[in-house]
């Protein structure tokens, strides 16, 4: 066994991220730990060793407080607290516990603050979900976690049956004594409750592990796989009421007047009310709680955003200039020089990408029950912390009375880091108090009133010289998305927006002459999240850039991708691909083309091989070839199936979705209008995983954003047709 380091109960509360100067309140703030939110309601004989560990008479409860979405992250928790806990994790309970400062992410901010993640997470007290961090935020902490348990309960079974605990082992949820007998965890509850954690650990090395880095399928997969998982839409209580509200398709405006009169006549009805920027109908079930607010003749009062997206684009085109300048964090070489009005060598171009709707299968809905003195809520959320601050704020009661439980989601992409959906259920559960209101949007209400990924336009420019890439500058304009979501659940931080340039700035080419900068338009629609963030736009814009640039000098599209890289983990990527592809160009027949691009998001670069065929007009996705590296494999058949889900999403999306803007609403109301990719259309793909870096990083994310570039490269390859507009439909038919 190789002990790691030891282990404090600070540093388990608050990680071990050093900070130096800084104010003293601030640095205080930061070393002061957490109290344990199980032992608010423990009783005698239970023990919360650690916030995450809960024992009883009934066995042992893993508390897994990264949301799931989809994505396996109770799976994933449950597994790093079992390695080091000695139990089977599909043999437990798991519960995500309720939200606290305790189980704040760490590593959600590293990315906007390198080196000080640690510390801005827990200040902020960010409980959160998102940004591919659930595994390199708990990857410790849970194995801490489950460490100080197992030690903790052999000082009990010691104390107990006085035996040297150096002669105790565990297994299987026991501990084992040297006589042989062996003593069940709940069996020592009530005695690990009454001593002091053991914090002198050591990890487990990789070597020992029963579950991680193996093959093994998710703890929730026979649910999942049996119609048996429930989700928030599916909360049940005895005299629950429905409800369903529209609210302005122009987000932010409100309702003028309306008309009530045939939704009142509509059975199942039990009462119609004005709402915060909309109307609210309370029926006997869902389905007549929607046919009733939809019958509703409402007039929408205006907007606060231009009305369709012409205008939108021109707001975007009119900040694309220097006093707009946001953010820039890559600018070498002498890019002017190199693009300079007597270089005849110059390239220029303009990309521009939609604003994208999240549209998770499952719509967005909460249940809430409204006391004098509590709040209930049933919900599926990645903020929960957020929305018991902004519930508390709203009715005037403390955060103790508000009790929040999570729930599994149906989907996210990001959507559900907002709490419109949440605020609306409260408000009408306030006006039915003692009553349990399941509030449900309908599909369109979901669509028209996402919080989308954000429209932006990127102009390029470039040279090359002797058949290489010497010169690149992208020029990227959108709203701030941290600004804009930020400001909603918090309050928006000053300074630049480093999400305009991300996936674009930080990715591993030496190129000679290189410029990236962004500049910051005015919101328009709200926007917010969405999978991948600023790489799922500014993959696309640098990677179909890089290979218009490559195809002018005449160069092959992985071989000067190689010779650009500078950075040994993505070179590898690069080059696993070429060999998994079996890489013999662009072009390896008539009527077919490859497409090639790599993107480091999230920490992870990630490379994409499309080969497509082109027959009749129509473009057919045939195989996707996957490099990732993400430091270590934990779950390889997750791993497996995220990156491939991030293609099929990435490439989706690409070829058919997009919102646009009438009348101050999305034109796009349903999935009809919105369509992922079809399962005929769905290409075989191989995925293939490296383990070179030094940091263990998540893969939820980093699959999206090579996704788009590679299959718009192959359609070049394949047609001659470059295509610098998403979605790809507009341009070329998919069959």
């Amino acid at each position: 066994m190789s002990k790691l380091r030891t282990f404090t109960r600070r540093a388990f509360l608050i990680g071990t991220t050093a900070i130096a100067g800084g104010v003293a309140f601030g640095t205080y703030k930061y070393l002061t730990p957490e109290d344990n939110p199980l032992l608010d309601d423990l009783k005698a004989d239970e023990a919360a060793i650690t916030p995450f560990v809960k024992i009883d008479q009934h066995g042992v409860t893993l508390i897994t407080p990264r949301a799931d979405k989809g994505q396996g992250a109770y799976s994933i928790q449950a597994m790093l607290l079992a390695e080091e806990l000695d139990i089977d994790p599909y043999q437990v309970r798991t519960s995500p516990g309720k939200p606290s400062a305790a189980y704040y992410n760490g590593a959600v901010l590293d990315e906007a603050a390198p080196g000080f993640g640690d510390v801005l997470g827990k200040l902020l007290g960010m409980q959160i979900t998102g940004g591919s961090s659930t595994v390199p935020d708990m990857y410790e902490r849970m194995r801490l976690a489950g460490a100080v348990a197992r030690e903790t309960l052999k000082q009990a079974a010691a104390t107990l049956y006085s035996v040297d605990m150096a002669k105790l082992t565990t297994k299987n949820g026991q501990v084992h004594l040297p006589d042989g007998r062996a003593i069940n965890y709940s069996e020592l509850a009530t005695a690990a409750a009454n001593i002091a954690p053991v914090n002198d650990v050591s990890l487990r090395p990789p070597s020992s592990w029963k579950y991680l880095g193996k093959p093994h399928q998710r703890t929730d997969i026979l649910a999942k796989s049996t119609g048996t998982q429930d989700y928030g839409i599916d909360v049940t209580f005895d005299n629950m009421l429905y409800a369903s509200v529209r609210a302005n398709p122009g987000i932010g405006a409100g309702a003028a007047s309306f008309d009530d009169t045939k939704a009142k006549a509509l059975r199942g009805v039990k009462k119609i009310l004005p709402i915060t920027n909309g109307v609210a109908v309370i029926a006997d079930n869902t389905w007549r709680a929607i046919k009733a607010v939809n019958a509703i003749d409402i007039t929408w009062s205006p907007g606060p955003y231009p009305e369709n997206s012409a205008q939108m684009w021109q707001v975007l085109e009119q900040h694309l200039t220097p006093e707009f300048e946001n953010v820039e964090r890559k600018n070498e070489g002498d890019i002017a020089k190199a693009l300079s009005v007597g270089n005849s060598n110059v390239i220029s171009h303009s990309y521009r990408t939609p604003y994208l709707a999240h549209a998770p299968l499952e719509p967005m809905n909460a249940t809430v029950l409204v006391t004098d003195n509590k709040v209930e809520i049933w919900t599926g959320t990645q903020i929960p912390r957020f929305v018991v601050n902004h519930v508390a704020e709203l009715t005037g009661l403390l955060k103790s009375q508000i009790h929040l439980y999570a729930q599994p989601m149906g989907g996210s992409f990001g959507r559900r880091l907002e709490d419109t959906y949440v605020l609306q259920a409260l408000e009408i559960a306030q006006a039915m108090k003692g009553t349990p209101i399941k509030m449900t949007w309908s599909r369109e209400e979901d669509m028209q009133h996402d919080y989308p990924r954000p429209m932006t336009l990127a102009k390029a420019q470039g040279s090359v010289e002797n058949g290489q890439v010497s010169a690149m500058q992208l020029q990227i304009v959108s709203a701030s998305l941290v600004a804009s979501w930020m400001g909603r659940i918090d309050s928006a931080p000053p300074g630049p927006d480093a999400t305009i340039t991300t996936g674009a700035d930080d990715q591993p080419y030496g190129i000679p002459h290189y410029r990236v900068t962004g500049y910051k338009a005015p919101e328009m629609v709200p926007i917010s999240s969405w999978r991948s963030v600023g790489a799922s736009q500014n993959g696309f814009y640098h990677e179909s850039f890089l290979d218009e640039l490559i195809t002018e000098a005449g160069a092959d599209p992985l071989k000067e991708r190689l010779r650009l890289c500078n950075d040994d983990i993505a070179t590898k990527v690069l080059e696993k691909l070429g060999e998994i592809s079996q890489w013999q160009g662009p072009k390896p027949a008539e009527n077919k083309g490859r497409g090639i691009a790599m993107t480091k998001s999230f920490g992870v670069p990630v490379g994409f091989v499309v080969d497509v065929s082109y027959e009749a007009s129509r473009i057919r996705i045939d195989h996707v070839y996957i490099v990732a590296d993400v430091g270590a494999v934990l779950d390889p058949i997750n791993i497996e199936a995220q990156l491939s889900g991030g293609a099929i999403f990435g490439l989706g999306h690409a070829m058919n979705c997009e919102l646009t803007y009438e009348n101050y609403a999305p034109v796009q109301t349903n999935y009809h209008q919105y369509q992922a990719m079809r399962i005929n259309q769905a290409p075989d793909i191989t995925v293939h995983v490296l383990e070179n870096g030094d940091a263990i990083k998540g893969a939820g994310e980093p699959g999206v954003p090579p996704a788009a570039p590679a299959l718009a490269n192959a359609i070049y390859a394949a047609t001659g047709q470059r295509i610098r507009e998403l979605p790809l439909n507009k341009a070329i038919t998919f069959t």
